[in-house]
């Protein structure tokens, strides 16, 4: 394999298949893994309702930024290496070599469940796609406020919401040479603002994963 090309990859098919009591049409429409599902929404959900109603008691930025900021690392961690691998079958990480090059890997289960089951399926594209939209949204109504502060919150929900959805779009559809590089770039520039923002945001108060192999 060529230096700074993605790794594509296939996980084999471990499910034994149905159980008895599971072949019928409605079985097919009930989720296989109700709690990784749950988890899968409520991280970026929760994020999201304390974001939003932080800003809307004028919360201290603070108290607001590290509550949120817990909640979308423990999101990004949650669907990056348990949701995607049981809920749709998929996984991206990554690994530096002895060389210290940054190398992408995105898997794909095979076999007849590749892809997932259709109702876990929907749960977890949907949550994926539109959970990014709704800070697109928030971004866009703190910045035209002029809410500078919340602005870069936003930002940081977009990078990290934004490197899950790339990174198992690319699972399913292939590599763009230059998005990985942009989108590392991004996320480190922006992970420092944000701190050195964060430490200043009140004037009374002392002064974060992506990568492909590109």
């Amino acid at each position: 394999m060529a230096d700074n090309q993605p790794l594509l990859v296939g996980i084999d098919d471990e499910d034994d298949g149905l159980g008895f009591g599971e072949e019928g049409p409605e079985a097919k429409q009930r989720l296989k893994h109700p709690i990784v599902a749950f988890f899968h929404v409520f991280f970026r959900a929760a994020a999201i309702v304390v974001y939003i109603f932080c800003g809307a008691f004028n919360a201290g930025f603070i108290t607001s930024f590290v509550t949120v900021v817990i909640l979308l690392s423990l999101d990004f961690w949650t669907v990056k290496n348990i949701t995607g691998r049981i809920l749709v079958g998929l996984r991206w990480w990554n690994y530096v070599d002895e060389q210290e090059i940054s190398h992408w890997v995105f898997e794909s289960r095979k076999g007849p469940r590749a892809g997932g089951r259709p109702p876990e399926k929907k749960v977890f594209w949907t949550a994926l796609i539109a959970t990014p939209f709704v800070w697109l949204l928030l971004f866009f109504s703190s910045f035209f406020t002029f809410r500078l502060q919340w602005t870069i919150l936003v930002a940081l929900a977009l990078v990290l919401q934004g490197a899950n959805l790339y990174g198992y779009v690319r699972c399913m559809l292939g590599h763009t040479p230059g998005i990985a590089d942009a989108t590392g770039v991004l996320q480190t520039g922006l992970s420092s603002l944000i701190m050195r923002r964060a430490g200043a945001a009140s004037s009374d108060t002392p002064n974060a994963f992506i990568s492909q192999q590109v």
